[in-house]
């Protein structure tokens, strides 16, 4: 099985665009109106592996090379922060054995990587509930937090155990507390207050939603963040999402208007 997934990864190579087909999304793009914020919903690993005859887990290691990608791509163009959807409070319903191969990818991708993610100045910074995850997988995240906690380049909001209600929960059950503790009183409470409980907490509201797969759902996901974000939709399954896609995206992010709200003068 696993030579047949090098043998796809290895067509793939060659039935991309090519480099000068990645330099002519290069040059449309304006390095001045990039986006703060990127998020992503990786999804579709699972469809791309039964596709293909292979097994799910085979699916969502092929969509690690796609993050890897995506990690160096948003650095290079010195994009702030990157959060990518990686587990999901509802997919503790998924098969234990696919959630075991989940948590062990996941403890994979961070001793393997961290040495790349550190020279690039990325810092990985988790998010969601995340006491609730196995303890090797905790282990793994806090070795990562530690080593690249001085690191400022890049921030990689990796959303485990996450669920967009459950963070605003966990943001109003925070300004409760303070309001009992008598820290807060109820005219304080604003956007702002809000967006400084909840898991982003000082950090921009996503500039660009990209959702792989052809679904046309946010899942639950930065309910609270989106509000204003541009989103991008893709029929294209997230472990064949490359460098080339992201550029697409951008192209088009940068030809729209957004008005907040507002109007365009």
């Amino acid at each position: 099985m696993l030579n047949k997934l090098a043998g796809i990864w290895r067509r793939k190579g060659l039935d991309e665009q090519t480099e000068a087909g990645v330099d002519e999304l290069l040059n449309k793009i304006n390095r001045k109106q990039l986006p703060r914020h990127i998020a992503v919903i990786m999804d579709g690993n699972g469809r791309w592996a039964l596709r293909r005859g292979l097994p799910r887990a085979l699916g969502h290691r092929a969509g690690v090379e796609s993050l890897r990608d995506m990690v160096r791509v948003c650095s290079e163009l010195n994009i702030m922060v990157l959060t990518v959807y990686a587990f999901s409070t509802e997919n503790w319903k998924r098969p234990q054995e696919e959630i075991n191969i989940l948590m062990d990818l996941l403890v994979e991708y961070l001793n393997k990587e961290i040495l790349e993610l550190c020279q690039k100045g990325v810092r990985i910074n988790p998010i969601g509930r995340l006491d609730e995850l196995p303890q090797q997988a905790i282990d793994a995240l806090r070795m990562a937090v530690e080593r690249s906690r001085m690191n400022n380049d890049l921030i990689l909001n990796l959303a485990l155990n996450y669920g967009g209600r459950t963070e605003i929960v966990d943001a109003v059950r925070a300004i409760a507390s303070e309001f009992q503790e008598g820290v807060l009183n109820i005219d304080q409470i604003n956007n702002k207050l809000i967006s400084d409980r909840l898991y982003t907490a000082g950090q921009p509201d996503p500039d660009l939603l990209i959702r792989p797969s052809g679904d046309f759902r946010v899942s639950n996901f930065l309910l609270w963040q989106l509000a204003y974000t541009e989103f991008w939709y893709t029929s294209i399954m997230w472990p064949d999402f490359r460098r080339e896609h992201l550029l697409q995206a951008l192209v088009d992010f940068q030809r729209r208007g957004r008005r907040f709200g507002g109007l365009t003068k």
